[in-house]
Parts: structure tokens; C-alpha cells; sequence
């Protein structure tokens, strides 16, 4: 018994260890550029920075170095799909330079740590001709895909937020153009005035803005818009602005237009949804009130025909 209080113990210690390190190497992380931004910006950015970096653990950078020995093991040779898994992480909101190298260091750890509680489940559960190694490939085969499942969850949960504030800050950039602002100043000033509501659509925004005063060409920045975003509005909207930057056409129309067209889309969804609850309630209805009042209406009357076959 007590050997088996000891694995579970180092299991309990491994996995709390696992976890933390995932959430100390996995953390979003501002580039140099964006950090000078914000130097200028703020003066006193660069001081909070430092405090913060000096609470840093030696265990965190620690692991930080070990990173990159770690992501070796499944790191791909094609460029096509090193850039693949930089969209889907982009996607997802990670924006840093070393996020692809991240993740892969965390599927390592994670398959690591499914192993080991595979390990202990085996080693705890096991009987003569029990099939132990089953425990082994399940959990490392859990460890291995858990990053991917989490991965596409907030994938898709920021391209749905992406989706739904990206009319209301449309019209707010139509109203800047027409009130004589460029492109450039609309949008950096969008990004102050929505950041607090908008959080995902403006800190896309903040970025090509921050693109466009590097010297990046406008039609590269808007491409990059709609490849980072994933979402196919913003896909739709970048084309829209590269051919009015091409062809002399108004900005502020064809802003217009899209938000339109936007909002009509989000209406009908929702309209789609409505209709869809009436379906959807069947269920709960079925299950949990059409007992309760089965009980109630048919109780008493069942109570008195068995009074009265007793009688």
C-alpha cells in the first residue's frame, strides 16, 4: 500500500509540475518592436516590464532553454507545414515568434505526462493477464493529442469573437474615413477607442497598423490580416481594401458595403438559432418537466384507483 501511495503521490507532483510549466512557456509574449512601441508610448511601460521579469522563476527560464531541445523530437522538416501549424497558432492568438517551437515543446511534455499517469494507472490496476500496456498508449496517445483539441477550441472561440465584433468596428472606421482620417489613422484609432469591448478585433487592428508604420507594404499587411485571423469576412474585407488601395476607389464605400453585408449575415444567424431552440427544447421538455408533471396530473388519480381496488 505504501508503494502505491508513492506513485501516486509522484503522479500528483508530475502532473501539477506539467501544468505549470505549460502555462509558464505557453504565455503570450510581445515582440521587440511592439515592446519599443509601447516604450514610446508609456514611459513608464519598460519599468513595470522589468519588475515583472524579475519575479520570474529560475525554473521558467529554465524551461524556456529547454524548449528547443524539446520541440526537436516532433519539429517538421516541410516549410509548408511549419507555416501551417504558425497560422493555426495565429489563429488562436498566439502571435509570438517562438509559439510553434511552444507548443511543440508542450505536446513532448504532455505526452510525457500521459505516459507516466498511464504508468501509475497500470501499475495500480494491474492484475495477472490484465492487458497493463493499454493504460500506456491511451494516455500518451491522450497526452499527445490534448494541445490539438485545446488548440482548435480557442481557435475557434477567437474567430467567432472576431466574427461578431468585426461589424461594430467596421462602422466605427467607416465614420473615421469619412471624417477625413486615413486608412492608417482609422484604424489605430479604432483600436484605442474598442480595445475594452473588442479586444480581439482591436489587437489584430493595433498590429497591421504597427506593420504599415515598420514600412511593410499596405497590400502585404492586409494579406496578413485575413491569413492571421482565419476568419473569412476579414479574408473578404483585406481583398475589398486591397482593390480600392489598387484601383483609387473609396475606402469608406466599400467599407460600408461590408459591414453591411456583415451585419445582414449575423442576423441571419441568429434568426437560424431561433428557429433552431424550438427543436432543441425538445429534449429538456422530455426529460426532465414531462416527468414532473406526469407525477403531478396522474399521482393522485393513480393514489385513489388503488384505493379504491383495495377496498
Amino acid at each position: 500500500m505504501e508503494s502505491q501511495y508513492l506513485v501516486l503521490g509522484a503522479t500528483f507532483i508530475a502532473f501539477t509540475g506539467g501544468v505549470w510549466a505549460l502555462m509558464s512557456m505557453f504565455g503570450r509574449k510581445e515582440s521587440r518592436a511592439s515592446e519599443r512601441l509601447a516604450d514610446m508610448k508609456d514611459p513608464f511601460a519598460r519599468q513595470r516590464r522589468e519588475s515583472s521579469s524579475q519575479q520570474s522563476t529560475a525554473v521558467s527560464s529554465m524551461i524556456e532553454r529547454a524548449a528547443p531541445a524539446l520541440s526537436k523530437a516532433l519539429e517538421s522538416k516541410s516549410e509548408l507545414e511549419q507555416s501551417h501549424l504558425k497560422i493555426r497558432l495565429a489563429n488562436a492568438g498566439f502571435n509570438n515568434q517562438n509559439a510553434s517551437r511552444n507548443f511543440l515543446a508542450i505536446k513532448v511534455i504532455a505526452l510525457f505526462t500521459g505516459l507516466m499517469f498511464g504508468g501509475g494507472y497500470s501499475y495500480l490496476m494491474s492484475t495477472p493477464g490484465s492487458n497493463s500496456w493499454m493504460s500506456l498508449v491511451f494516455g500518451a496517445g491522450l497526452g499527445f493529442y490534448l494541445p490539438e483539441i485545446g488548440l482548435a477550441i480557442l481557435r475557434a472561440d477567437r474567430q467567432g469573437k472576431i466574427f461578431l465584433q468585426l461589424p461594430d468596428a467596421l462602422d466605427l472606421l467607416v465614420v473615421c474615413v469619412e471624417a477625413g482620417l486615413g486608412l492608417d489613422a482609422a484604424m489605430r484609432r479604432v483600436s484605442e477607442e474598442m480595445m475594452d469591448g473588442s479586444p480581439e478585433v482591436c489587437s489584430e487592428l493595433s498590429m497591421a497598423n504597427m506593420h504599415l508604420q515598420m514600412g511593410k507594404p499596405r497590400r502585404e499587411v492586409l494579406h496578413d490580416l485575413g491569413v492571421r485571423t482565419g476568419v473569412d469576412d476579414v479574408r473578404a474585407l483585406a481583398a475589398i481594401l486591397i482593390q480600392a488601395d489598387k484601383f483609387g476607389s473609396s475606402v469608406a464605400q466599400a467599407l460600408r458595403v461590408q459591414s453591411d453585408s456583415m451585419r445582414v449575415k449575423r442576423r441571419q444567424m441568429a434568426e437560424e438559432k431561433a428557429q433552431q431552440s424550438a427543436v432543441k427544447m425538445i429534449f429538456p421538455l422530455v426529460l426532465f418537466i414531462f416527468p414532473g408533471i406526469f407525477v403531478v396530473l396522474v399521482g393522485p388519480a393513480s393514489i385513489q384507483l388503488m384505493e379504491n381496488l383495495t377496498n
